[in-house]
C-alpha cells in the first residue's frame, strides 16, 4: 500500500494522522472544514473526500453514523478496491451495513474502534479493536501500528469491533463514576488528593481513568480527552446494544441521566471526568478548593 488516505480531523485524528506522517507515510487527508486538515504537518491535504477514493488504504475518524455514512457515500461510487478502516464509534448494525455497501464495490470494510483518549492519539498509544476480515487487517496493520501500540482483531464479523467499543465504554463510565465517588469522598475527608491517588492507583482500584483523568480533576482541568456530548453519543448506542440484548445495564444507565444533567447546565463540550460535578451538585458540596467551579 502505497496511497494511503485519512478522513477526520478531529480531537482523535488530529494525533493519529500526524503520527502516521512521523512514520513516514505519505498522507492525503481530508476534513469537512478544510483548515483543521492544513493543520497536520507534512500531510496532503484533499480538497474533496473523493480524491481520497484513488487510495489504497483510508482511515476514518468522525463522530457519529451519520457522519460515517457521508463520508463512505463519497468514497464507495469510485473507490474499486482497497480497505476502508473505519476507528469511529458507531452502531454495529450500522457497521454491518456499510461493510455490504462497501464490498458490492470491491472494497474491504473494518470496524476499528479506538480506546485512549486524546492523549493516546498524540502519542501513538491507542487500543484498536478490529472486527472484519483478518486478512484486510494483516495488510492495515503497519498503518495502524503508526498510532497504537494494542490491535486486537476481535473476530471475522463486521460490527464485532464495535460491540468491543460498547464493552469498553461501560468500564470507561462507570470507572469514572467510581473515581468520582472515591476522590469526592477524599475531599470532604481533607486528605491530601495527589497523595490519596498515589497511595491506591497501583492497587486493587486502581485504573486508566483513576491515573490519567483523577490528576485533571485535582487541578480543575475540565479539557476533554473525550468530551461528556461524545460520551452520551457513545452511551446511547450501549444502551441500545443492551436493550437488544436484553442485558441489564443499571450504572451505565445512571452514569447516563448524570451526563444528561452536566449537558442541561451547558457542559457538554468538558471532559468526561467533569461527572464529578453532578455528584458535586447532588451533594451540596466542592471538590475541594482546586476542583470547585
Amino acid at each position: 500500500m502505497t496511497r494511503i488516505g485519512f478522513a477526520g480531523i478531529g480531537i482523535m485524528g488530529h494525533g493519529m494522522a500526524s503520527n502516521l506522517v512521523k512514520a513516514g507515510h505519505d498522507l492525503l487527508v481530508w476534513n469537512r472544514t478544510p483548515g483543521r486538515a492544513e493543520t497536520v504537518e507534512g500531510a496532503s491535504v484533499a480538497t474533496s473526500l473523493g480524491e481520497l477514493s484513488v487510495c489504497d488504504l483510508v482511515l476514518i475518524s468522525v463522530s457519529d453514523t451519520p457522519d460515517v455514512d457521508a463520508v463512505a457515500a463519497g468514497l464507495l461510487p469510485t473507490m474499486r478496491s482497497g480497505i476502508i478502516v473505519d476507528h469511529s464509534t458507531i452502531a454495529p448494525a450500522a457497521t454491518q451495513l456499510l461493510a455490504g455497501q462497501a464490498a458490492s464495490h470491491g472494497v474491504t470494510w473494518l470496524d476499528a474502534p479506538v480506546s485512549g483518549g486524546s492523549e493516546g492519539a498524540a502519542r501513538g498509544t491507542l487500543s484498536v479493536m478490529v472486527g472484519g476480515p483478518s486478512a484486510a487487517l494483516e495488510l492495515a496493520l503497519p498503518y495502524l501500528n503508526a498510532y497504537s501500540d494494542n490491535v486486537t482483531h476481535i473476530s471475522e464479523d463486521p460490527g464485532s469491533g464495535q460491540m468491543a467499543k460498547m464493552v469498553n465504554q461501560i468500564l470507561v463510565v462507570v470507572n469514572q463514576l467510581a473515581v468520582s465517588e472515591a476522590l469526592l469522598l477524599a475531599s470532604s475527608a481533607g486528605l491530601d488528593l495527589g497523595q490519596t491517588i498515589a497511595a491506591v492507583e497501583s492497587g486493587a482500584g486502581g485504573s486508566w481513568m483513576l491515573t490519567n483523568r483523577g490528576p485533571q480533576m485535582v487541578r480543575g482541568d475540565w479539557r476533554p480527552g473525550f468530551t461528556i456530548d461524545l460520551q452520551q453519543k457513545d452511551l446511547r448506542l450501549v444502551l441500545d446494544a443492551a436493550d437488544q440484548l436484553g442485558v441489564p445495564t443499571p450504572g451505565t444507565a445512571l452514569v447516563f441521566q448524570m451526563y444528561r444533567a452536566l449537558q442541561n447546565r451547558g457542559l457538554g463540550s468538558e471532559g468526561n471526568h467533569a461527572l464529578i460535578k453532578a455528584l458535586e451538585s447532588m451533594a451540596g458540596i466542592d471538590f475541594g478548593e482546586s476542583g470547585a467551579e
